[in-house]
């Protein structure tokens, strides 16, 4: 039997792209494969013409049809393997596709290279900080592994509600959200592999009844795994913030982060620094983990720095107790929220005035 065009996608399922390291099919780089009498053809769109990787990547592709010829003990005599070239960036190319959330007009994916930094944290007061300022906001809570806005938003006692095939967002605390956590048993792990949770997200962002947005957060997995990579190709972004604590260990992965949005073409907002530093019953400051850190980190990077956040013993209570609205009750908590939210609201304005995105209906102070 003969190789075909199936088996010649499931061989490049095992090439990966040098510097993404996602393989061929996954990252949408494979465009036509087709099999002619014995030899196999294989068209592959590079995101710029002059890839240095161009011979590397065709040796491997050489290598794994090889391969899947001898498991099949089908007649080959080689691989002619076509490059072609899309210089635009990954995000640029949803741009011009059809929007499936059109009521939305700015989505922010909010990502760190590492989980603990306290990424969803700043998600869940992001949002409640911008809805307080007057914006229509939505919260889609996209760690798929780990949700935790069930517990942040205190939604553990609220009903899952649809309307067809649609699910109902939860009004909570000014903001609507959506999360994975509402959905399975709150006790059962979710074990899947990575078509699974690109499947899951894309039901949870897309079969959601949003309305009118003018922001939706979106709080991604740590790392930088198949979660950004479809939130990339499914909705326009206008950018990305990333959550750092201010170590080196931390700063590390934070810049993988930002390197991974900049490889999707999404533009970096800009980087919050978490736990920036402890501050006792007494007021006392404590500086646990290096305070400056992430700030040092960012403009090493030429990225914008958005704030701080420190630790307080309020902050973790009103997480726990799912009411981040009594954040705002500690005036200098409620403060450094706002900073970061005003900071995010005037760069993604700056960006809209660039014409690069749709501006919100909204006007922050």
């Amino acid at each position: 039997m003969p190789l075909t065009p199936a088996d010649l996608t499931d061989a490049l399922r095992t090439v990966l792209d040098p510097d993404i390291r996602k393989d061929l099919v996954t990252l949408g780089m494979v465009k036509e494969t087709k099999v002619e009498g014995d030899r196999a053809k294989v068209t592959v769109e590079l995101t710029t013409p002059a890839c240095p990787m161009k011979d590397k990547i065709r040796g491997d592709i050489e290598a794994a049809i090889k391969a899947k010829a001898t498991e099949r003990g089908a007649p080959y005599s080689g691989v002619d393997v076509t490059f072609t070239a899309d210089v635009r960036r990954a995000n640029d190319k949803t741009r011009d596709g059809a929007n499936p959330l059109p009521g939305v007009r700015q989505v922010i994916a909010v990502g760190a290279g590492k989980g603990g930094v306290g990424k969803s944290t700043v998600s869940v007061n992001l949002a409640v900080a911008l809805a307080r300022m007057g914006a229509k906001v939505g919260l889609l809570d996209g760690d798929i592994y780990g949700p935790s806005a069930p517990t942040m938003l205190g939604l553990e006692d609220e009903a899952t509600q649809a309307r067809g095939n649609m699910l109902l967002p939860f009004e909570v605390h000014g903001i609507k959200a959506m999360t994975i956590g509402k959905l399975v048993d709150a006790d059962k792990p979710l074990i899947w592999r990575g078509p699974m949770a690109h499947g899951a997200f894309k039901q949870l962002a897309t079969q959601t009844e949003w309305g009118e947005l003018d922001y939706m957060i979106v709080d991604l997995p740590p790392g930088t795994g198949d979660v950004p990579l479809t939130l990339s190709q499914l909705l326009p972004l206008s950018g990305a913030v990333i959550v750092c604590t201010p170590q080196i260990v931390a700063q590390d992965d934070a810049r993988r982060a930002a390197k991974m949005f900049e490889q999707l073409g999404v533009p970096v907002i800009g980087v919050v620094e978490n736990m920036s530093y402890f501050v006792d019953d007494t007021g006392k400051e404590h500086d646990l983990f290096g305070r400056g850190g992430a700030e040092i980190m960012a403009q090493t990077m030429g990225l914008n720095f958005l704030g701080s956040i420190a630790i307080r013993t309020a902050l973790r209570v009103n997480s726990d107790r799912g009411t981040p609205l009594a954040n705002w009750n500690d005036a200098r908590l409620g403060q450094e929220f706002d900073t970061v939210a005003r900071n995010i609201a005037s760069r993604v304005s700056m960006l809209s005035m660039l014409g690069q995105f749709v501006q919100p209906t909204i006007s922050v102070h």
